[in-house]
């Protein structure tokens, strides 16, 4: 029986930890920037791909609306992004890099690499780590989906 296993036997329980962990690094290595790790996840969809909707932005990050306005509006007082409407739809707010953000990825890459440099990642390959947690999220978002059309 699943439940029968102790705390440690569970892989609920390991994807927390590592995902605890891993977001106190990356807000150790942001903090010079006065970024938070949501901030970041933010950042990154915009290198990715700039001047997309906010919608885009929270299906990348899996934030919702209510998760991102506040996220987007200190971004934008701190000078990180610009918003302008859509120029075909003015309804639709387009969340631009502002030269800050382009200006300073690379000495946020380079402090979270940084970070990364004591993690014994060669005990793992991380490629395939990322893919497996990829695929993992995709199932459980399946039967998620699944879930509330019940």
């Amino acid at each position: 029986m699943i439940f029968e296993r102790k705390l440690e036997d569970h892989l609920c329980f390991h994807l927390y930890r590592a995902s605890k962990e891993m977001g106190k690094l990356y807000s150790q290595a942001l903090k010079p920037f006065k970024l938070t790790f949501s901030q970041y996840l933010v950042l990154l969809a915009l290198w990715d791909k700039d001047g997309i909707s906010i919608s885009d932005i929270g299906g990348r990050t899996g934030m919702g609306i209510g998760t991102l306005n506040p996220i987007l509006k200190r971004l934008a007082s701190q000078e990180w992004i610009q918003r302008q409407p859509h120029e075909s739809d003015k309804r639709t707010m387009l969340i631009y890099l502002a030269p800050k953000a382009s200006e300073t990825k690379y000495a946020i890459n380079q402090a979270i690499l940084k970070k990364l440099e004591h993690v014994q990642f060669e005990a793992m390959n991380v490629s395939v780590l990322v893919k497996q947690l990829g695929l993992l999220q995709e199932q459980l978002g399946k039967l998620n989906l699944q879930d509330d059309d019940s």
